[in-house]
């Protein structure tokens, strides 16, 4: 339903890694109230980047554009791959330093906004999986014993995840122990496993908000 809700605008446009991000924001922009006025674009990971900016910059009358990226384990260098993509094809000067709320400016011809937002929040290395772990309930006691978890199998040296992937591991283990184990992660936003409250959670939705809405 919300996908076919999605073909109806074709004016504002937010490009994401991957599905989750994309479930992610669809839940975040129901529960969160904010506007249902743009498109979410999977990009199928950061290679195609540049190349789903370009043909997004072609469709009729379009008068916005949002990239969220994750940062890995270099945010510096994830924002620097995102500018100079943005220079060298799209002649976007950006700032040399990420603001931590997200950065907003506008292309070259003055009349299209463009917005990024670096995975989690702007600031540290990690990913989506990184700003989810922020939305976890006040009162939860069981990320701890996720922690614990995965120390043990580390420090024995059992666990088949990559260190970058960590986070990954940590929130699908705790989604795992919920009532409802291997609820996807916007389905788990949606369901209320997941808070809206936090500090970076709001944040990203007033990014979004000032991107699309104003």
């Amino acid at each position: 339903m919300e996908a076919e809700k999605e073909k109806e605008f074709n004016k504002k446009f937010l490009l994401v890694e991957g599905n989750n991000d994309k479930h992610v924001v669809w839940a975040l922009r129901e529960k969160l109230k904010i506007s249902e006025n743009f498109d979410v674009i999977d990009c199928r990971g950061r290679g195609e980047l540049g190349k789903f900016i370009e043909t997004t910059l072609k469709a009729p009358g379009v008068e916005a554009l949002g990239i969220v990226i994750d940062a890995d384990k270099d945010l510096r260098g994830s924002w620097n791959s995102v500018k100079d993509i943005l220079k060298k094809d799209q002649g976007v000067v950006a700032p040399d330093e990420l603001p931590k709320t997200g950065w907003i400016g506008n292309f070259s011809n003055g009349f299209i906004k463009v917005g990024v937002w670096i995975m989690p929040d702007n600031n540290l290395n990690g990913m989506l999986e990184d700003f989810i772990s922020f939305m976890l309930p006040k009162d939860d006691k069981l990320m701890s014993v996720v922690e614990a978890t995965l120390e043990d199998i580390e420090k024995k040296g059992l666990n088949k995840y990559a260190p970058i992937h960590r986070s990954k591991a940590k929130i699908h283990t705790w989604l795992s122990w919920q009532k409802y184990p291997g609820t996807p992660l916007g389905a788990s936003i949606t369901n209320k496993v997941l808070t809206t409250e936090s500090e970076t959670c709001v944040q990203f939705a007033d990014w979004l908000k000032q991107l699309f809405e104003n």
